[in-house]
Formats: C-alpha cells, structure tokens, sequence
C-alpha cells in the first residue's frame, strides 16, 4: 500500500495568499512511517485529452489563462500552478489503478471538483476524478462507478462531465448557500444549511450513502474534503474533528459493505488553524488504511 503527494512540488502564489500549500507537506509528513508516500507523477497528456475540451487543453498548454480566467480560478496561472495539477492528477490516475489492483488507492491531493471539460474555476484546472475515470474506461474497465463528494462545496464540474453518463453516480453533500453559487445536476445533491453540526450532518449523510448504494457501485471515489470543519475559512460548516473521522467512518463501512475498491481523494480544507486541517486530513488516511487496507 502507498500513497501519492505533490509535496515536492512548490507553487508560486503572491503573499497572503489562502490556498493552503502547506498542508500537502505536512500531511504526507504526518502519514510519515505509516506507509510509503511516493511523488505524484505528471499525469499522461493522452488521459487528459480522454475528458476536457481539446480546444480548453490546446489554448491552456500554448497560452495559460487569461486574467479572466485566472481570476475565475482563484490563483495566478504561473508554470508552477500548471505543472502542480499536472502531478496531482498524476496521483488521482495511478491512485485509481491502485484500487482496482489492491482494493485502495490514496492520493494526498487531487479532488479538484470545480473544473469542467472546457475551463478552470474554484481553485480546478483539471477534475481528477473524471480524468481517472476516463483512463481506466479507455483500459477497459466497465464497471459502475459512485464519486462520494463530500467537500463542502458543491462538485459542480464533476457533475457536468457525468451527467449523461449512466454508469456514473455522483452524490454531493455540500452547504446549500456555499460557492458555487450555481449549483449544477448531481445524480443526488444533497445541500446543508450555513453552520450545520455533526447530528444533523451524519443524518443526512445516512440517507444519501443509502441511496448511493442502491447504485451497486463497482469503484468508489471519495473526495474528502475537511472544508466542512467549524472554524473553515471557506466552508461555512461546523462539523467537529470527531464528526469529520465519523463522517469517513460511514463512507468507509459503506465501500467494505459493498466489497468494492476505493480511491480517497483529499478534496478542500482552508481552516483557520491549519494544524487542524492537517490533522483531519491526515485523520482520514489513517482510517482508510486501519478499516480497508
């Protein structure tokens, strides 16, 4: 078993900042002697050509973003950012092959929901997931596929790149009020009210996570996101710590239930005290290993 990371790479963004680049290090850092933590290879250029826009792909690779799009992104479009969500969904595609060939894929980047086939948006050049899911269609493996997106923010683009695709379920629990603003079609959108705790949260959860696995999933992807931690600078939530491992506790008693492989993705976290999204992060590895690995 083991793990990919971008924490080799460095990305260059203008003082203050609030992409948390710290806690790529750090949580392979605290996962440090639990497994092997590998650098996320740069993804294939064909995988991303099976699932965004060529046109989108073509312009990006020659050209970058415009300042309209950078500022639709949230970040400066420098070489640093490209090669960076390059390796992330490196990490996503082999994390993916991991699962079907052992049971468990981990990557500790990846879950970049908000980018759509033909553009970036919310912190997303390329949607990882729907990359991963493409490659291994295009390797044959035909299987129904579930994405458990439980970021606090909406998978938007997730969403459009799977909406006339039957052999894809994708379920968001995600605050109602919370970017985007526009919410897309999820197979199930679940959306939560500003502030919402862990009782009602779970509850809601429970219901959703049934009807997930009516679907009869045969590979599971969970985007993880601690965004939904109290105290969250963009999440709006206020799940407690205890309530993020009881949240991960029930997707991963659902996937062993199912008996199906798993890809974790780390999704979200912007906590004001970053120790503490780090923590939950690493949280959620560490149980993803001691209940399925």
């Amino acid at each position: 078993m083991k793990a990919y990371s971008t924490a080799h790479l460095s990305l260059d963004l203008p003082e203050g900042h609030p992409f948390p680049s710290y806690k790529y290090p750090g949580v392979a850092e605290a996962l440090k002697g639990l497994l092997p933590v590998l650098p996320a290879p740069e993804v294939p250029r064909g995988a991303l050509f099976l699932a965004h826009d060529p046109a989108y792909l073509e312009r990006l690779f020659r050209e970058g973003l415009s300042r309209k799009e950078s500022l639709r992104l949230g970040l400066p479009f420098t070489p640093s950012l490209l090669r960076r969500a390059l390796h992330a969904a490196g990490g996503t595609l082999l994390a993916a092959e991991d699962a079907l060939r052992e049971g468990l894929g981990l990557n500790l980047a990846g879950g970049t929901h908000h980018a759509f086939p033909d553009r970036a948006e919310g912190y997303s050049l390329f949607n990882d997931v729907a990359v991963a899911v493409r490659w291994l269609r295009a390797r044959g493996f035909a299987g129904r596929v579930l994405v458990v997106d439980l970021d606090a923010h909406q998978g938007n683009g997730t969403a459009v790149f799977f909406q006339e695709d039957p052999t894809v379920f994708t379920l968001s629990l995600h605050g109602e009020r919370n970017y985007p603003l526009r919410k897309e079609r999820s197979d199930l959108d679940v959306g939560l009210p500003d502030g919402v705790g862990d009782e009602a949260y779970l509850y809601a959860l429970d219901e959703a996570l049934e009807i997930a696995q009516a679907f009869r999933p045969e590979l599971v992807f969970y985007n993880a996101g601690v965004d939904v931690l109290k105290g969250d600078r963009f999440g709006r939530l206020g799940l407690s710590l205890e309530g993020v491992r009881k949240r991960d506790e029930r997707v991963f008693r659902m996937v062993k239930t199912l008996g199906v492989p798993l890809v974790v993705v780390m999704g979200g976290g912007y906590n004001r005290d970053p120790q503490l999204t780090v923590e939950a992060h690493a949280g959620t590895y560490r149980l993803a290993l001691s209940s399925l690995a």
